[in-house]
């Protein structure tokens, strides 16, 4: 039986996550959302594991990317965000304080990839309408359908940005 070496089935890789330099080392079949837990973040979650749901969404260079579907080794050098890099000082961010104030969560399972995704929407439309909301956050799904809600926090967070 032939030996593997580390350096065939893993890559040393370095990168930014959320503001702060880490070195790790990657596994040729590891996803980000995998590596992301062994860094000790759990909000990117792998739920459908096809990109489909959006539970498991990550801010890669600025880009909404599926977790699940990423390769670890393909973040090296690259600036990454989770769910864990929203507010700050302790303080809650006007996405998420939206999102407690209308309700637009009740498990909580989606509700990282939708506060992202809602960022992301905010920053290229900061009044976005309701089709915009809709287009944009159609690639992250509840399991409790609390969409009323969720639209309703959109609406609110722009408000809240707005002053």
């Amino acid at each position: 039986m032939a030996k593997t070496s580390m350096s065939a089935t893993h890559k040393d890789i370095s990168f930014t996550l959320n503001g702060r330099p880490v070195t790790a080392l990657a596994g040729n079949h590891q996803n980000l959302v995998e590596l992301l837990q062994e860094q000790g973040l759990f909000g990117a979650r792998e739920s459908c594991a096809q990109g489909l749901c959006g539970c498991c969404t990550v801010i890669v260079d600025g880009n909404a990317v599926s977790g699940c579907l990423t390769m670890a080794t393909l973040v090296d050098g690259a600036d990454v965000r989770t769910i864990e890099d929203t507010g700050a000082d302790g303080k809650l961010d006007a996405v998420q304080q939206a999102f407690i104030e209308t309700g637009a969560f009740q498990c909580g399972f989606c509700t990282p990839g939708f506060i992202l995704m809602t960022r992301q929407l905010l920053d290229e439309h900061p009044n976005p309408d309701e089709d915009q909301i809709r287009h944009y956050l159609a690639g992250n799904l509840c399991r409790c359908a609390a969409y009323t809600e969720i639209i309703k926090a959109v609406k609110l967070a722009a408000k809240k940005r707005k002053g």
